[in-house]
């Protein structure tokens, strides 16, 4: 056999695997319990969203960029989920992923639905905090691909050039959102919220 014809072979043997595991991994993530929203208004490159109250678990760190704290931050998060806690539990990871874009940064996972706050075990990891976010309205821009601190910059200033278009007030508090694991490569998805402030729907 031909060298070429097996490196053929053998190429497209790993095309398949490849598309199998992207399919398991796609069908995974959908199953994951994500934070519920409803969409109040839809405009051709945004939307406004009203969040219901929920419970979070928190890190804030010194690391002032996505490139550092994606990694350390979810380590610690999902640390705890995974057992680093005092009763050894597994908790259900959540989707999206949550990053506040502040000049220090935040990771949230929100906690799934069936816990109450007091009901979680004590996190091994001090750093990690509990917290009830009150419900919200926040416009959203949404995105695919992989992040980086320029793509969140850019998406950023999009949405701040389009609400002002629409003259839509907001708060300074913008949020990362990302609802893929690292090895999904396809369909990735991905968000950068912002609060907003007196919106009715009536504001276009």
């Amino acid at each position: 056999m031909k060298a070429t014809t097996i490196i053929t072979i053998i190429v497209s043997v790993l095309v398949v695997l490849f598309i199998i595991t992207q399919g398991f991994v796609s069908k995974a993530s959908k199953d994951i319990e994500t934070l519920p929203y409803k969409v109040l208004q839809t405009y051709s490159d945004f939307e406004i969203r009203a969040y219901s109250e929920a419970n979070f678990s928190s890190v804030a760190m010194t690391k002032r960029s996505y490139k550092e704290m994606s990694g350390s931050g979810f380590r610690v998060l999902a640390g705890y989920i995974f057992g680093g806690n005092e009763e050894n539990k597994s908790i259900a990871m959540t989707s999206p992923v949550a990053m506040e874009l502040g000049d220090t940064m935040t990771m949230k996972f929100m906690i799934p639905a069936e816990y109450n706050l007091d009901e979680l075990p004590k996190p091994n990891n001090g750093q990690i905090k509990f917290s009830t976010e009150s419900e919200k309205i926040v416009a959203a821009i949404r995105y695919g691909g992989w992040t980086s601190d320029e793509k969140l910059e850019e998406k950023k200033q999009e949405l701040i050039e389009l609400l002002a278009a629409e003259g839509i007030e907001h708060t300074s508090e913008f949020t990362y959102l990302g609802y893929n694991p690292p090895y999904e490569v396809v369909n990735r998805r991905n968000e950068v919220t912002v609060e907003l402030v007196n919106y009715s729907a009536s504001a276009d």
